[in-house]
């Protein structure tokens, strides 16, 4: 499988289909890039598909430092410029978003998009932090597994979680939440926790960007869309009916026909001419 170091890490990255664009997907905490394989498999006829794992997730290395946001967002230019994949369309959710923001502020030149899912423009409330500490303090003496349902609940809606046909689903997502190094998810989450707000900045933000929440997500409630949808100039915004924070997983056919009508409009003239085809 492809790895790539920068950065001083070692991350591992899958790199699927070809065209003349490349998407390149950002993931949440706690989960990795898999989140992402329902839009990778609906894009990737069309476009170059670049996922990675942030480090400490997934299949990337665990370093002793450096999960803060910022360095997490250089974490995310190093790779990019380590693949030669610029201007791509970045598509980042929760995290990924964090740094999506961040580069759209400061490194527009890399982006030709940028969609924004279930995200932030602001510090961690108050209420969030309190939370924050009461799961660190859990998982560092117990590890994932006893705050497991708090996690699925806030990752995921109620329809999801509760459907009789996706429960082997479920069952898989508590498998590779539980199974998240301790230290990392500790780390990681001390760092995004602490990040400060982008939130004044948005409006300089220049590329073509698009909004995404779940209708029900309860981490980074619709209003936080809404407020980072009107600050930045131009930017759309849509709401995925009936999902949750993972909205790529929940609600699939509707987060592609979202991402592939946007990254369609805003395409090299030759990724245009297949999306027609398709």
């Amino acid at each position: 499988m492809p790895e790539i170091t920068v950065n001083g890490v070692t991350l591992f990255y899958e790199d699927k289909g070809a065209g003349a664009d490349t998407v390149v997907f950002s993931h949440s905490y706690l989960v990795d890039s898999t989140h992402f394989a329902p839009q990778i498999e609906a894009l990737s006829d069309r476009y170059r598909c670049i996922a990675y794992d942030h480090r400490g997730h997934g299949r990337s290395q665990v370093t002793e430092a450096g999960y803060d946001v910022e360095n997490l967002y250089a974490d995310a230019v190093a790779l990019i410029e380590a693949l030669h994949c610029a201007p791509c369309h970045f598509v980042g959710l929760s995290v990924g978003g964090f740094i999506g923001m961040r580069m759209g502020i400061r490194r527009p030149e890399l982006l030709k998009s940028l969609i924004l899912m279930d995200t932030s423009a602001d510090p961690e409330s108050k209420k969030g932090l309190r939370q924050y500490r009461l799961f660190m303090a859990v998982v560092r003496w117990f590890g994932l597994r006893p705050v497991i349902g708090k996690v699925m609940s806030l990752l995921f809606g109620e329809k999801f979680l509760r459907d009789p046909e996706r429960q082997d689903e479920v069952k898989e997502w508590k498998r590779r939440i539980a199974s998240l190094n301790k230290k990392a998810g500790m780390e990681f989450g001390k760092g995004i926790y602490a990040r400060a707000g982008v939130y004044e900045e948005l409006s300089t933000i220049t590329v073509p960007t698009l909004v995404m929440a779940g209708e029900n997500d309860t981490a980074t409630p619709v209003a936080q869309a809404e407020r980072i949808a009107k600050k930045i100039p131009g930017a759309k915004l849509f709401v995925v009916p009936g999902a949750g924070h993972l909205c790529t997983v929940e609600e699939p056919a509707a987060v592609n026909a979202a991402i592939e009508e946007f990254v369609a409009a805003h395409a090299s003239a030759k990724s245009r001419i297949g999306w027609f085809k398709a």
